[in-house]
């Protein structure tokens, strides 16, 4: 067990490394070009980036309880934000002043795995639930961000009991329900549970941030470069950098993959972005990623194993594909969790959910047609300028790459990739301008 941790570990850090090594490779920017663009990034200062909407970043206090934490997040509609220690020296050092970086998405696996464990715990009616072991956690521990074992349940009998009587569960004494019975049934009071009873009241974003972290807080200076914010965005896989004022630790601004793909889409007009975003994407070397290396799901498999297949390839979506060709019908998102409890339907059968029934259930259908939207796709002829066109106007963060007339699904674009097209990293330049071995923090 050790020895297959600390390969987990290994492979951790190396990750950043080997992506960014295969994208040199199969880059085909001309060097010359991409030496150029990275010394004109690394002069151009992040107060030069546009700031949040409303000029204000948005933070979650550590002790902030769960169910007012996603609130916040729904309220702000924002899909994550930075975890803030109320209780901190005062310092302005960052790194005693902020925890991490959590996702909407993450709590919501949070919710469901703890469900699952409440469901087991309150099947058993005895206190031996303490000692449930993960064979007994079911689907969603495999989808557990770090709480699968044992001693993830311990102590969480008198909870999981608390939490199934008030999804409207009944004991009988001397004898529990069977968990999946259980389980399906939370739903019927759900958010009477997550917001008024516990476990859910009174856990707070502190206690799940370790294992639940979304990413690190790892911000650039106001008088930094783009340069250490798109490498964070790239090759170091961060989907939003914190800026922060030097010698404070007040964050003023929050840079996403996203918000600099629309930027990217703005410097149309510019030789230099015209000059490269009118070349195919295959002339590019996209899609880095081959047709073999794309993580898919069929159909009629079932949306929880889509889901796994995420979390265990550290990605965000997934093609939803039928057939021996792989032709592509839809995509899954991580940020999709979340209908699993937004819609009652689908949590009370999330075992037995296909892909195909929870795309049919959330995805959003034609006005004309009702049928689903098709997912977002190019071709390999497509230019890197319409690609980056896509991603910018229709807020999506990837985009497929299919070929033949059966749509075959080829290649994946990401925004990361789209970031890395015009960028190298110069040796060392990040851990220079931290002080600090960026990967040995990621891996925390």
């Amino acid at each position: 067990m050790a020895q297959a941790e600390e390969a987990k570990e290994v492979s951790k850090l190396s990750s950043c490394d080997a992506y960014f090594e295969a994208i040199q490779s199969r880059k085909k920017l001309p060097h010359s070009l991409q030496e150029t663009l990275t010394a004109a990034f690394a002069r151009i200062p992040v107060l030069s980036f546009p700031n949040v909407p409303g000029g204000r970043v948005i933070e979650i206090m550590a002790d902030t309880t769960i169910p007012d934490a996603v609130k916040i997040l729904s309220e702000c509609n924002i899909l994550s934000a930075p975890v803030k220690i109320p209780d901190a020296p005062s310092s302005s050092d960052w790194k005693e002043r902020y925890l991490g970086i959590v996702d909407y998405s993450a709590i919501i696996l949070w919710v469901l795995e703890t469900a699952e464990l409440a469901a087991a715990a309150f099947s058993v009616g005895t206190a031996t639930a303490a000692g449930v072991g993960t064979g007994t956690v079911g689907a969603l521990g495999a989808l557990a961000l770090g709480m699968t074992g044992p001693a993830a349940v311990a102590g969480l009998t008198v909870a999981a009991a608390g939490a199934a009587v008030a999804g409207g569960l009944a004991a009988e004494k001397g004898a529990g329900k069977d968990a999946p019975t259980a389980a399906d049934r939370l739903h019927e009071d759900f958010y009477k549970v997550i917001l008024q009873e516990e476990p859910f009241k009174s856990t707070t974003v502190r206690s799940i941030i370790k294992s639940y972290r979304w990413a690190p807080f790892l911000p650039v200076a106001t008088d930094g470069s783009m340069l250490s914010v798109l490498l964070l965005l790239s090759k170091y896989r961060l989907r939003n950098v914190p800026i922060i004022e030097p010698g404070t630790p007040d964050i003023e601004n929050y840079i996403t993959q996203s918000a600099v793909v629309q930027g990217l889409e703005g410097c149309k007009g510019r030789d230099w972005f015209d000059i490269i975003a009118s070349q195919p994407i295959s002339d590019l070397g996209l899609p880095f990623m081959s047709s073999d290396e794309v993580i898919t799901i069929q159909s009629n498999e079932l949306i929880l194993e889509a889901f796994k297949r995420m979390k265990d390839n550290n990605i965000g979506g997934i093609p939803v594909v039928e057939g021996q060709q792989k032709k592509i019908v839809g995509n899954v998102s991580i940020r999709d969790i979340r209908h699993l409890l937004l819609k009652p339907e689908l949590f009370s059968n999330f075992r037995q959910l296909t892909v195909r029934d929870f795309m049919n259930a959330v995805v959003p259908t034609t006005p004309d047609s009702g049928k689903v939207n098709p997912p977002i796709t190019c071709k390999l002829e497509s230019t890197l300028g319409s690609v980056i066109h896509s991603l910018a106007s229709k807020s999506v963060h990837r985009i497929y790459v299919v070929a033949g007339e059966e749509a075959e699904v080829v290649g994946v674009i990401t925004l990361r990739d789209v970031i890395s097209c015009f960028i190298f990293e110069p040796p060392n330049h990040l851990d220079n301008y931290f002080g600090f071995s960026v990967k040995d923090l990621l891996n925390q």
